[in-house]
């Protein structure tokens, strides 16, 4: 087999290590522009990436020997995914690799939210000692409302149950539910639910999606939990709603103002307001789209990415 496989960004070396193992020539290029790597990827078989750059029609147009495009992640919005398939490119990606990663990072961020761990901790270090003002909530007795419903959503509901709480699920494809999550209409979801966690992709239908008008259908005031993506959110909608305390907190993993290769943060000079309402309110967690990016699921992401590139050889 002389399968030459160009590697763009750096993985657990247990990828590199598996497909040498298996045959496959790897090459590596971690700094070149994305033009440079155009220049020579009608060398390459198959291409190994995370975020660095947006393969569009222009990369794949010039990749004219290219049989797949592996992305070490859960998505493939940074892929022109419908073009691809028309020049026959297998495409992968391996949600399976991070989605306990990520359930346990949505149910840490609720369980913080409810109990007010972070405000708690933060006025301890600067020398108060307040009971009242940091009383909790507890999860039992909620309804937790799951938009997206796979192996992220499916993940997190399993985490759920230890908890006496009803798990609604909503998802576009029918008969996604199981013994963890009741499927429902968006509807049905919107009267019910108490916390909404996003597990859905960044897709022209989801782009924008969680605005005030769909903030406001929701029956209750509600957390928001959002370990998707950032651009399915309005920041500024979000703000309102919480100004109004139809949104009682939110953990947010993910930001509307992140570049596409979720390396860094885009900020202009001037802060947007609705992002300073975030960076200076009490009832938001924020992090750093690390919801996925654990030790373990680093590992597992790249052994996933192995395993799909080796199947499709084995055909």
């Amino acid at each position: 087999m002389n399968i030459k496989i160009l590697h763009i960004d750096s993985n657990n070396p247990i990828l590199w290590q598996q497909l040498e193992e298996a045959g496959f020539e790897n090459h590596a290029d971690f700094t070149s522009s994305k033009e440079e790597i155009e220049a020579k990827i009608q060398d390459y078989n198959g291409i190994v990436i995370r975020s660095r750059f947006k393969i569009d029609k222009q990369f794949i147009d010039k990749a004219v020997n290219l049989q797949f495009i592996a992305r070490v992640g859960a998505g493939l919005e940074s892929i022109d995914c419908d073009y691809a398939l028309d020049k026959d490119i297998n495409l992968i990606a391996a949600p399976e690799g991070n989605c306990n990663a990520v359930a346990e990072h949505t149910l840490g961020m609720i369980l913080s939210l409810f109990n007010k761990l972070n405000q708690a901790d933060s006025e301890i270090r600067s020398g108060a000692w307040n009971r009242e003002s940091n009383r909790g909530h507890e999860l039992d007795g909620k309804t937790v409302g799951i938009i997206g419903y796979g192996n992220m959503g499916k993940a997190f509901a399993k985490k759920l149950r230890g908890f006496d709480v009803e798990v609604l699920c909503y998802d576009i494809a029918d008969n996604m539910g199981d013994e963890n999550a009741r499927q429902v209409s968006l509807e049905e979801l919107q009267q019910k639910t108490d916390v909404l966690s996003l597990h859905i992709p960044w897709t022209p239908d989801t782009d924008k999606m969680i605005d005030l008008n769909f903030i406001n259908a929701f029956a209750k005031s509600i957390w928001i939990i959002n370990t998707s993506r950032g651009k399915n959110i309005v920041t500024a909608d979000l703000v309102k709603a919480m100004k109004a305390e139809k949104v009682l907190g939110a953990g947010l993993d993910v930001l509307e103002y992140e570049k596409l290769s979720f390396e860094t943060l885009f900020q202009d000079k001037n802060t947007p307001e609705a992002f300073q309402y975030l960076l200076d309110g009490r009832k938001v967690i924020l992090t750093p789209h690390i919801a996925g990016w654990t030790f373990e699921s680093h590992e597992r992401l790249a052994q996933v990415i192995v395993d799909k590139i080796k199947a499709i050889y084995a055909k």
